[in-house]
């Protein structure tokens, strides 16, 4: 019998220039995606947020806090992962990098199409709490 966990991974919200970064995916599933990854074994969640955000955007961000984790098992087509969200700030114009074709700044009501995994969902649990939602009102068990 083969023991399966899911896999962790983190994806960071980096808010700069008015807006936030997203990439251009090199591979698939194709689409824009937030910047992410797996966490590499010995590294905290923090650690792989600052490494995948530099690898693939070039930017050196700040941390500021933990939006949520979510788990959904059918969030990446490829296999099961944990995935905790960041909100992070970052100066300077990105630069896809790494996994990333192109990155480049977007407004929430100009996002581009299509969003990968389940980042439409993540950028809208985003957007909610920047305009005034409650964590309560937005994770309470869903």
């Amino acid at each position: 019998m083969t023991h399966r966990n899911p896999l962790l991974t983190v994806d960071i919200i980096i808010e700069c220039n008015g807006g936030i970064v997203l990439i251009e995916r090199k591979n698939p599933p194709p689409g824009w995606a937030l910047p992410g990854g797996f966490v590499d074994y010995g590294e905290t969640l923090e650690q792989a947020a600052v490494r995948e955000a530099l690898e693939e955007t070039k930017l050196a961000v700040t941390l500021i806090e933990q939006l949520h984790t979510y788990s959904d098992p059918r969030r990446d087509p490829r296999h099961h992962t944990v995935s905790t969200v960041f909100i992070a700030t970052a100066r300077g114009e990105p630069r896809g990098a790494d996994d990333a074709r192109t990155a480049a700044v977007f407004s929430e009501g100009q996002l581009p199409a299509p969003l990968a995994f389940d980042h439409a969902q993540i950028l809208s649990d985003y957007f909610h709490y920047k305009n005034g939602m409650s964590r309560q009102e937005l994770f309470t068990f869903r």
